[in-house]
């Protein structure tokens, strides 16, 4: 709808409902907001040039001013500003949970102007993303002759000082009740808190908003401002040193999002003293009117609350996957050797992995059932090639994708970082492909000297001529085997963030030290023991969580697919390769007359790719955005990668001396 000014000032009410005075505000902003009219021209946003026009008709039309300023007097009189300067753009309660509730309920249900916090009708009057540009925009001298206009019709500027001043007095209360929670407390350094910051601020505080009731001259204010401002410092100094605390002993996201609920109270208690007690406000009025405007953009999506309180959770998750992620990389002939013998190891293993495939397969139970033991029997072999100090290769690229990451924080700052990278990019793909040819190296012959000694005792191989017919049509390329390897990288990248978490998880509640010195556990195992017990599960629960949630997912999320009708299977390379294996012991060698196998070897080597693809795009991009970083000078590293292909391509594929 269009709105007409003359007709909208004219109908201006002050002895209205408070309801409809709120609905004349919310009209008035939407005429200021109307699109220019065709071919009109203006250096300004037109919002702020309709703002200009309006402010002509209040000073130099009376009648209308009076009534447009008694209805402005009478909402500001019937709201609480608390909710606007204290507590907008804040959650009313101490929790990621709650907070994200909230935020669902503010884009769902619809708000109403039938309220009296001044947050809810703010959030109702500044509704668009682009209210910030134009606000923005606004010169000094327009933005002092609104504020003049307010304080004439509110009938003194000490009303809304006084507003601000008793604000500041709330948020220092709530910072407080922050720095003072067990669990940001007890995770500060004990000599940031040797001067009771958090007991302060409140007090300093309530000496500023005493000294403004009590009518004190500018400098005063200032000086107590200066004192408030100071204790400030000394609590975010505090609160930087419990971050700290975190990057050692883990994160948890309830208190990082405390953390930023405290900094961005502070924040906001700088802005309203600069407002509050500026001789010439116009700025600092702008400002704070900004930081409102963004904070009621901010609630209105969840996007913006899982990228700021999970980023150093997925900063944390991916080096800890780049710590483990080094170990899978390869820089010699000595490590890449050593590469070869550990996938070859982790090979047999997943051979006979591949068999009780079968066997479990062939048990008359339900879907469920077969998923979980399938699930099992992938974890437990994943499992013990981890402890047995193998390798699975298709679990090398969410790992190392982190550390490669790492190496791009020094592109553009260091010199030689991009000769580096590059390294590090070839001895990447030099050990994928080394744990790839180790894995396939031995699960084919594991799998065919099984079938081979089946043949030889009982006349009859361990995996039958059905079976293996359901194999060649199974894994050919020209099925949907591209599509489940695709998904398949998806759930190695998953294992790979589930394993960082846990060992988060494990670092944050101080289970090493629990099993170490708890007196029930020493009692039970010794003193000993119960430290090399200790220490073995600090190495080897992200091990452990990345091998069993892996193994379980790729056994009963088709399982659980099936039960909605969804036609999902996993696509594994070292699998799908010892499956292949075990038709050809079964079929015998007319199998390699057949199209069929050789569509099913190309079907494997897409899944090979698409494994390792999948998983290393995700994780890299997870390590990217958890380190803030954008790939910078892609033209020179690509350049760079394709110089490094044309002098020397052999240095992908073959180790340096």
């Amino acid at each position: 709808m269009v709105w007409d000014l003359s007709a909208l000032l004219h109908s201006a009410d002050p002895a209205a409902p408070a309801v409809e005075r709120h609905l004349w505000l919310i009209r008035l902003l939407e005429w200021l907001r109307q699109p220019p009219p065709e071919n009109a021209q203006a250096q300004a946003p037109w919002p702020v040039v309709r703002l200009g026009l309006l402010l002509d008709v209040l000073e130099t039309q009376a009648e209308i001013s009076q009534r447009v300023g008694g209805l402005v007097h009478n909402s500001l009189r019937d709201l609480d500003s608390n909710g606007l300067l204290a507590d907008f753009g804040f959650p009313p309660r101490q929790g990621f949970l709650s907070e994200l509730g909230d935020r669902l309920r503010l884009a769902w249900l619809p708000g109403t102007p039938q309220t009296s916090d001044a947050g809810e009708l703010f959030s109702l009057l500044f509704n668009r993303a682009d209210d910030a540009t134009w606000v923005a925009a606004l010169d000094d001298t327009t933005l002092s002759r609104l504020l003049r206009w307010l304080e004439h019709c509110c009938g003194t500027s000490s009303a809304w000082r006084d507003e601000m001043v008793e604000a500041v007095q709330l948020l220092a209360s709530q910072i407080r009740a922050h720095g003072l929670s067990k669990a940001l407390r007890s995770r500060m350094a004990a000599d940031q808190l040797v001067d009771r910051p958090f007991h302060q601020v409140v007090a300093v505080a309530e000496a500023l908003q005493a000294a403004q009731q009590a009518g004190a001259d500018a400098p005063s204010l200032a000086q107590h401002a200066a004192t408030l401002r100071a204790v400030l410092g000394r609590c975010m100094a505090a609160a930087d040193s419990a971050r700290e605390h975190l990057d050692e002993w883990g994160i948890s996201v309830d208190v990082v999002f405390q953390m930023h609920q405290m900094r961005s109270r502070a924040a906001r208690t700088e802005l309203l003293l600069d407002a509050a007690l500026a001789q010439a406000p116009a700025p600092a009025f702008r400002a704070l009117w900004l930081a409102l405007l963004d904070a009621a953009q901010d609630r209105q999506g969840i996007g913006p609350l899982f990228t700021r309180h999970y980023a150093l959770l997925a900063r944390k998750v991916t080096e800890r996957s780049a710590e483990t992620g080094e170990h899978y990389i390869t820089r010699d002939r000595a490590e890449y050797r050593q590469m070869l013998g550990k996938a070859a190891g982790g090979g047999a293993v997943i051979g006979l992995t591949t068999l009780a495939k079968f066997a479990l397969s062939a048990l008359q139970v339900s879907a469920f059932w077969v998923g979980f033991l399938a699930g099992a029997n992938y974890a437990l072999s994943f499992v013990l090639v981890h402890l047995l100090h193998w390798t699975v290769a298709t679990k090398q690229p969410a790992m190392t994708a982190p550390a490669l990451a790492a190496k791009l924080e020094a592109v553009g700052q260091q010199e030689g970082a991009v000769d580096s990278f590059v390294d590090e990019v070839a001895h990447l793909i030099r050990s994928q492909v080394a744990g790839i040819l180790g894995n396939l190296a031995l699960v084919t012959p594991v799998v065919l000297a099984a079938q081979g000694l089946a043949w030889w005792l009982q006349k009859a191989p361990l995996v039958g001529e059905q079976e293996a017919r359901y194999v060649l049509h199974s894994l050919t390329l020209l099925g949907p085997t591209a599509l489940f390897a695709a998904f398949t990288g998806v759930l190695l990248f998953a294992s790979s963030l589930i394993a960082g978490w846990v060992e988060n998880w494990f670092v944050y509640h101080r289970l090493e030290s629990a099993l170490a010195w708890n007196p029930r556990i020493t009692r039970l195992l010794s003193p000993a023991r119960a430290q090399r017990w200790a220490r073995w599960w600090r190495a080897n629960i992200s091990g452990l969580a990345a091998n069993v949630s892996l193994g379980m997912m790729l056994g009963l999320i088709p399982a659980l697919a099936s039960f909605v009708g969804l036609p999902l299977e996993v696509r594994h390379v070292t699998l799908g390769m010892g499956q292949l294996a075990a038709a050809v012991g079964a079929l015998g060698p007319d199998i390699f007359r057949q199209p069929e196998f050789w569509w099913c070897l190309a079907g494997i080597g897409v899944t090979g790719l698409l494994n390792l693809a999948v998983s290393f795009t995700l994780a890299f991009k997870v390590a990217l955005a958890s380190r803030g970083l954008q790939v910078q000078e892609r033209g020179r590293l690509y350049a760079a990668l394709r110089q490094r292909w044309a002098t020397s391509p052999g240095s992908f594929f073959r180790p340096p001396a």
